[in-house]
């Protein structure tokens, strides 16, 4: 299976509730076709580049995934096709360099610093 991130934007006219729905659909096609979520986040509602369908912001998530290629078409089959998802990304990581990059993002998202940030830098005393 492949490393996956994929981000997508969510009109910012959406309840909380039914930003919670849409965000659990996602995940769970992305279960129901073979992928394992890592991790996930919730960025906020942003203000995006240029308007989008008349929206100048949009809710942000981002979700970290392992899952064959089928479940990506699967997925972005769903994003083309939902009304509220205003952008989307999916991005594949396949080099070893990558897939490391990948695993820090994920534990950065679990709310754990990877060990290289872990320690704040202190300046030397002479």
């Amino acid at each position: 299976m492949r490393h996956y991130e994929s981000l997508f934007v969510l009109k910012p006219t959406l309840t909380d509730e039914e930003k919670e729905q849409k965000f659990n659909f996602i995940k769970e096609t992305i279960e129901k076709n073979g992928g394992q979520i890592a991790a996930t986040e919730s960025i906020g509602v942003r203000k995006l580049a240029y308007p989008i369908q008349k929206f100048e912001r949009g809710h942000y998530y981002i979700i970290y995934f392992t899952a064959p290629s089928q479940a990506v078409r699967e997925l972005e089959r769903i994003y083309r096709i939902t009304e509220d998802v205003i952008r989307f990304l999916t991005i594949k990581y396949e080099t070893k360099k990558d897939i490391a990059a990948w695993e820090g993002m994920v534990q950065r998202a679990k709310g754990a610093a990877p060990s290289e940030q872990s320690q704040p830098a202190t300046p030397q005393e002479a």
